[in-house]
């Protein structure tokens, strides 16, 4: 490999680390790392913080003032072309001299789409794209499926004993996986725009879906720094059966309630602090699921964690909704009596969903699976 396609590589995975300290704050945008480059030594970092403040590449400008003339830009993200909360990053770097810009991708936004590249060639920026676009990506799963799909990216929280049981059968379940597993599930919630449960999950264990910082296993800068943004609280509650004194409704952050009722008490939920929906879908017997990614992608929600039991996370991957899933596996057997992972009542091997098992390894004392299904199944 050439030795500047070498340093391009090196330049970009430190972009990248860069853009991964936004991992919890830079919702409803993209995750985003800048370093610029004159004469083989950095002369600013930046990287997205949160909406509505500067880009990666505004901040790193502003570290590396007039050193950014004749300098090289590395951004994980094709800078914007477009005046959004903040002005275009294309016109920033050619104000600022920048030379070179390599971007891992192409921006899959069509406000952008290439755009801010064919603004830095017109005005005689070298642009090369494609360094490390596959880690961009993966840094960006929600936003990337969002803007080319008009969904969410969805992830499907799972946790079991070692024979795929998840409660006793009088539903006690707590805790079947260790203090670490916990503290993952934690930043899984921390890094998604919305957490999405259902009525049987939240009225056996009263839950509160927020992210605690004092749970996160993260530093205490860091741990205050992801829990600014709670996410979205989503409840699956057909027919409205969890009472508004539940510790749902108690804790502060947005609550949204899907329901499939034709006649709404929207003021009793407005009360609460919650918005109440109606979402049937068309035999008016159950919450139409897609229907609901639908609004949460029309609303920015970029990744969405579904933590609930057997039943809605069984419709949730039958309706073929499900991009991956997180599955924490406990070393302990809760028996035969117990309750399952999922809901899928199938009766023949051919009906069987395969997945691809992506990642796994030990948290604490568990293991964590990662997989994504294989469509068709």
């Amino acid at each position: 490999m050439p030795d500047q396609a070498i340093s391009d590589r090196r330049m970009m995975a430190r972009a990248l680390q860069l853009a991964a300290k936004g991992l919890y704050s830079t919702d409803p945008n993209p995750r985003v790392g800048c370093v610029l480059v004159r004469e083989d030594r950095i002369v600013g970092e930046g990287w997205h913080v949160r909406a509505g403040e500067g880009h990666a590449e505004v901040n790193a400008l502003a570290q590396a003032g007039e050193e950014a003339r004749g300098a090289t830009a590395y951004v994980t993200l094709e800078p914007c072309s477009h005046t959004g909360r903040t002005p275009p990053c294309a016109d920033a770097l050619i104000a600022a001299g920048v030379v070179r810009v390599v971007a891992a991708m192409q921006d899959p936004n069509p406000l952008v789409a290439g755009r801010g590249l064919e603004r830095l060639r017109a005005a005689d920026v070298q642009v090369d794209c494609g360094v490390l676009e596959s880690e961009a990506a993966a840094l960006n799963p929600g936003f990337v499926k969002r803007m080319q799909t008009g969904l969410p990216y969805v992830r499907l929280k799972l946790a079991m004993s070692m024979d795929g049981r998840t409660a006793m059968a009088s539903g006690e379940s707590q805790w079947i996986t260790g203090p670490e597993a916990r503290a993952d599930v934690q930043r899984l919630r921390a890094r998604s725009s919305a957490v999405v449960s259902g009525a049987d999950a939240v009225l056996l264990d009263d839950s509160a879906l927020t992210v605690r910082s004092a749970q996160l296993g993260l530093p205490e800068a860091e741990a205050k720094a992801a829990t600014e943004r709670q996410p979205l609280r989503v409840l699956v509650d057909g027919s409205l059966r969890v009472p508004l004194s539940g510790r749902l409704f108690q804790q502060d952050g947005p609550v949204l309630v899907a329901c499939r009722l034709d006649e709404l008490p929207e003021a009793d939920y407005r009360a609460a602090g919650a918005e109440l929906i109606a979402l049937a879908d068309a035999g008016g017997q159950q919450v139409d699921l897609d229907a609901l990614l639908q609004l949460l992608a029309s609303r920015g929600c970029n990744e969405v964690l579904v933590e609930s039991g057997a039943k809605l996370t069984g419709a949730f991957l039958r309706a073929g909704l499900v991009d991956e899933l997180v599955v924490y596996m406990a070393p302990r057997l809760l028996g035969s009596l117990a309750r399952p992972l999922l809901e899928l009542p199938f009766d023949s091997m051919a009906q069987a969903m395969q997945l691809d098992v992506t990642d796994m390894r030990a948290v604490g004392r568990d293991w964590r699976i990662t997989a994504r299904p294989v469509f068709p199944f």
